[in-house]
């Protein structure tokens, strides 16, 4: 087999974590020296203080990224990335708490797939809205995907390079606080050809669909 140059690497395209300041209040009176005073109940502070955070804790349905690189069965890598181990590899980040990613990608004959599950967690719901809806922006051409998360968007593009074909699927999810992306592609360095776009599609969405499952699960 003649040697074959290798693609280069995906960049994830990771827009920064939004964060939410809030500020906590404090309960603050002047002495009552009033006769009455003695027969007042002091205010109940510390079972106020204690039901705001309880309140807003409420609101954030997950807390931290789960594992990503155990987020597909090893069936499903096998059949969307021939010749790639199962157990993949997780890409440093700088808060595993809030983004966390894994990749796999092998080349089996002259077939070459990549594929990528990131997870990231924001601190509310609003927050991780605002954010799908500009990556979504970003990505015109596709379409919505009924069913999956809270909202779910999918776009195919093809791109050709030194007459190398390479086609790519995206696929952003929504489920409450969290974003689930997929990134999955391929290349055929003997044809010079990409994969067909409903392969690469299908092979996207069913990636999310257990991405979400494990984002539910853990």
């Amino acid at each position: 087999m003649r040697s074959l140059p290798l693609p280069l690497a995906l960049t994830a395209r990771l827009a920064p974590v939004a964060v939410l300041a809030t500020a906590g209040w404090a309960l603050s009176s002047g002495p009552d020296t009033s006769p009455a005073a003695k027969d007042k109940a002091p205010p109940d502070t510390a079972n106020r203080s204690a039901s705001a955070p309880a309140t807003e804790a409420a609101t954030k349905t997950y807390a931290s990224a789960p594992a990503p690189c155990e987020a597909l069965a090893g069936k499903t890598i096998t059949s969307l990335v021939p010749g790639a181990k199962a157990a993949g590899k997780e890409i440093p980040s700088t808060d595993t708490e809030v983004r966390r990613t894994c990749s796999w990608n092998a080349l089996k004959g002259y077939d070459y797939r990549w594929l990528d599950v990131s997870f990231e967690v924001m601190q509310t719901e609003e927050a991780a809205l605002k954010s799908y809806k500009e990556r979504v922006a970003d990505r015109s051409g596709g379409g919505a995907v009924p069913g999956l998360g809270d909202s779910a968007y999918s776009v195919v593009n093809l791109t050709t390079e030194d007459k190398q074909q390479t086609r790519e699927g995206t696929v952003l999810v929504r489920a409450a606080n969290a974003l689930v992306m997929i990134t999955y592609n391929g290349s055929d360095f003997e044809s010079k050809k990409a994969p067909g776009t409903n392969e690469i599609n299908k092979g996207a969405i069913k990636a999310a669909k257990e991405a979400v499952a494990a984002l539910r699960g853990g």
